[in-house]
């Protein structure tokens, strides 16, 4: 009979099992110029800040204004079932208020990671790590935009190969820059 903790000492993650796929994974990260750092903890995790606009199309107006020149800084977290299950991004910083968690217009899933797929079975195990990635950046225009009240409700389908929402970036920086900006009103 075999028992609990002999399964255990035999345990093994993806990446022992696919470290070719680990090595991948990794390779199309440093091509796509996504600087994350890989720790073996758990089932595997990456954290670092992705590239403000990681799009094959040109930057809108007013984009580094709108993030203060930093992109979103992510944790992404593997399951055991990597590359069969899509990985789980979390947005660190801006991390979402817990009250915004499970609210569709916000794309944030309970447990504070990123809604990204319409459904899970839209994930395929063949699609690079760049790709979430990129998805996740998109979902932090959209979050600025969001947050800032230039539109309702964040796209379906995301920023990635979709202009539709640019002219709305230097909109909601500009808003953005009014609110930082001292009361000329206020006594001194």
């Amino acid at each position: 009979m075999t028992r609990f903790h002999d399964l255990q000492a035999r345990a093994r993650t993806w990446w022992h099992d696919q470290p070719a796929r680990l090595q991948r994974d990794l390779d199309d990260l440093a091509a796509s110029g996504m600087d994350l750092a890989w720790s073996a903890t758990d089932s595997g995790l990456l954290t670092g800040r992705l590239p403000i606009w990681p799009f094959a199309r040109p930057a809108p107006a007013g984009l580094k204004e709108l993030f203060d020149g930093q992109g979103l800084a992510v944790e992404v977290t593997f399951g055991h079932g990597y590359p069969m299950v899509c990985p789980g991004v979390r947005p660190v910083d801006p991390s979402p208020p817990l009250a915004r968690w499970t609210q569709h217009k916000w794309h944030v899933n309970g447990n504070g990671t990123l809604c990204l797929l319409q459904s899970a079975d839209a994930w395929d195990p063949l699609t690079p790590l760049s790709d979430v990635l990129r998805k996740s950046a998109s979902w932090r225009v959209e979050y600025a935009l969001l947050e800032a009240g230039v539109i309702d409700t964040m796209t379906l389908r995301g920023i990635v190969d979709n202009d539709e929402l640019d002219h709305l970036v230097a909109e909601a920086a500009h808003s953005r820059s009014k609110a930082d900006a001292p009361d000329d009103g206020e006594a001194a």
